[in-house]
Protein backbone atom coordinates (compact mmCIF):
# COMPACT_ATOMS: atom_id res chain seq x y z
CA UNK A 1 0.00 0.00 0.00
CA UNK A 2 3.27 2.58 0.81
CA UNK A 3 4.48 1.52 -2.19
CA UNK A 4 1.56 2.37 -4.50
CA UNK A 5 1.20 5.92 -2.73
CA UNK A 6 4.81 6.53 -3.64
CA UNK A 7 4.46 5.92 -6.68
CA UNK A 8 1.50 7.73 -7.27
CA UNK A 9 3.04 10.25 -5.47
CA UNK A 10 6.12 10.36 -8.23
CA UNK A 11 3.76 10.19 -10.48
CA UNK A 12 1.86 13.78 -9.90
CA UNK A 13 5.33 15.30 -9.45
CA UNK A 14 6.72 13.94 -12.40
CA UNK A 15 3.51 14.93 -14.23
CA UNK A 16 3.20 18.76 -12.78
CA UNK A 17 7.04 19.04 -13.54
CA UNK A 18 7.00 17.50 -17.27
CA UNK A 19 3.70 20.30 -17.64
CA UNK A 20 5.41 23.38 -16.33
CA UNK A 21 8.48 22.81 -18.56
CA UNK A 22 6.19 21.79 -21.88
CA UNK A 23 7.35 18.52 -22.43
CA UNK A 24 5.41 15.44 -23.43
CA UNK A 25 4.12 12.90 -21.00
CA UNK A 26 4.72 9.76 -22.68
CA UNK A 27 4.36 6.39 -21.80
CA UNK A 28 7.46 5.20 -22.27
CA UNK A 29 9.00 8.02 -19.52
CA UNK A 30 6.59 6.92 -17.00
CA UNK A 31 7.53 3.45 -17.68
CA UNK A 32 11.23 4.31 -16.52
CA UNK A 33 9.70 6.21 -13.55
CA UNK A 34 7.49 3.05 -12.21
CA UNK A 35 10.91 0.76 -13.08
CA UNK A 36 13.12 2.75 -11.12
CA UNK A 37 10.53 3.13 -7.92
CA UNK A 38 10.09 -0.87 -8.19
CA UNK A 39 13.78 -1.72 -8.03
CA UNK A 40 15.44 -2.11 -4.22
CA UNK A 41 18.66 -0.39 -3.93
CA UNK A 42 20.60 1.66 -6.57
CA UNK A 43 21.51 0.54 -9.90
CA UNK A 44 22.26 1.27 -13.50
CA UNK A 45 21.16 1.92 -16.93
CA UNK A 46 21.57 -1.90 -17.85
CA UNK A 47 19.95 -2.90 -14.91
CA UNK A 48 16.99 -0.89 -15.34
CA UNK A 49 16.89 -1.93 -18.79
CA UNK A 50 17.06 -5.24 -17.78
CA UNK A 51 14.22 -5.09 -15.27
CA UNK A 52 12.26 -3.30 -17.87
CA UNK A 53 12.39 -6.09 -20.86
CA UNK A 54 11.08 -8.45 -18.41
CA UNK A 55 7.54 -6.13 -18.16
CA UNK A 56 7.99 -6.76 -22.33
CA UNK A 57 8.95 -2.84 -21.79
CA UNK A 58 11.17 -1.62 -24.46
CA UNK A 59 12.88 1.83 -24.48
CA UNK A 60 15.75 3.62 -26.28
CA UNK A 61 19.10 4.17 -24.92
CA UNK A 62 18.63 7.94 -25.69
CA UNK A 63 14.98 7.53 -24.23
CA UNK A 64 16.51 6.60 -21.28
CA UNK A 65 19.07 9.19 -20.51
CA UNK A 66 16.98 11.81 -21.29
CA UNK A 67 14.22 10.47 -18.92
CA UNK A 68 17.35 10.10 -16.29
CA UNK A 69 17.97 13.71 -16.59
CA UNK A 70 14.45 15.01 -16.12
CA UNK A 71 14.16 12.50 -13.21
CA UNK A 72 17.68 14.24 -11.65
CA UNK A 73 16.37 17.58 -12.95
CA UNK A 74 12.63 17.36 -11.16
CA UNK A 75 14.80 15.51 -7.76
CA UNK A 76 12.81 11.99 -8.34
CA UNK A 77 16.52 10.39 -8.26
CA UNK A 78 20.11 10.70 -7.67
CA UNK A 79 22.88 10.16 -8.99
CA UNK A 80 26.60 8.71 -7.89
CA UNK A 81 29.74 8.14 -9.80
CA UNK A 82 31.21 4.32 -8.57
CA UNK A 83 34.23 3.54 -10.44
CA UNK A 84 33.62 5.95 -12.88
CA UNK A 85 30.05 4.11 -13.72
CA UNK A 86 26.90 6.28 -12.73
CA UNK A 87 24.75 4.67 -11.11
CA UNK A 88 21.36 6.06 -9.97
CA UNK A 89 18.88 5.86 -6.82
CA UNK A 90 15.66 7.15 -5.63
CA UNK A 91 15.42 10.22 -4.05
CA UNK A 92 11.98 10.84 -2.86
CA UNK A 93 10.96 9.52 0.51
CA UNK A 94 13.81 7.50 0.99
CA UNK A 95 15.90 6.70 4.07
CA UNK A 96 19.53 7.97 4.67
CA UNK A 97 21.48 5.68 2.37
CA UNK A 98 25.27 5.84 2.82
CA UNK A 99 27.68 3.72 0.73
CA UNK A 100 30.66 1.11 0.97
CA UNK A 101 31.89 0.28 -2.33
CA UNK A 102 34.66 -2.29 -3.09
CA UNK A 103 37.48 -0.76 -5.04
CA UNK A 104 37.70 -4.55 -6.35
CA UNK A 105 34.39 -5.61 -7.37
CA UNK A 106 32.64 -2.23 -7.37
CA UNK A 107 29.83 -4.00 -5.05
CA UNK A 108 28.21 -1.24 -3.88
CA UNK A 109 26.95 -1.95 -0.10
CA UNK A 110 24.03 0.58 1.51
CA UNK A 111 24.09 1.42 5.08
CA UNK A 112 22.68 4.19 7.24
CA UNK A 113 24.05 5.56 10.80
CA UNK A 114 22.23 8.50 12.04
CA UNK A 115 25.47 10.16 13.32
CA UNK A 116 25.62 11.11 10.04
CA UNK A 117 22.47 12.81 10.26
CA UNK A 118 23.45 14.66 13.40
CA UNK A 119 26.99 15.89 11.98
CA UNK A 120 24.51 17.24 8.96
CA UNK A 121 22.48 19.08 11.57
CA UNK A 122 25.24 20.68 13.38
CA UNK A 123 26.84 21.90 10.34
CA UNK A 124 23.74 23.06 9.28
CA UNK A 125 23.60 25.04 12.39
CA UNK A 126 27.06 26.19 13.56
CA UNK A 127 27.61 27.42 9.31
CA UNK A 128 23.96 28.54 8.89
CA UNK A 129 23.83 26.60 5.81
CA UNK A 130 21.02 24.85 3.99
CA UNK A 131 22.15 21.38 3.21
CA UNK A 132 20.37 20.25 -0.26
CA UNK A 133 22.02 16.63 -0.49
CA UNK A 134 25.18 15.05 0.80
CA UNK A 135 26.95 11.94 -0.67
CA UNK A 136 28.67 9.90 1.76
CA UNK A 137 30.87 6.81 0.34
CA UNK A 138 33.83 4.73 2.21
CA UNK A 139 36.09 2.55 -0.37
CA UNK A 140 37.37 -0.35 0.94
CA UNK A 141 37.54 -4.36 0.36
CA UNK A 142 34.72 -6.32 0.20
CA UNK A 143 34.27 -9.47 2.33
CA UNK A 144 33.51 -11.67 -0.76
CA UNK A 145 37.13 -10.35 -2.04
CA UNK A 146 38.80 -10.37 0.99
CA UNK A 147 37.69 -14.44 0.96
CA UNK A 148 38.90 -14.72 -2.63
CA UNK A 149 42.46 -12.94 -1.60
CA UNK A 150 42.57 -15.47 1.30
CA UNK A 151 42.84 -18.39 -0.77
Amino acid sequence: MIIIDIKETVKRIFTDFLEKKGLRRTPERFAILDGIYSIQGNFDIDMLNEHLKKKKVHISKATFYNTLDLLLECQLIQKQLYRGLSRYEKAYECAQRDHLICTNCGEVIEFCDPRINEIQATASRLMNFDISYYSFQIYGICENCKMKMEI
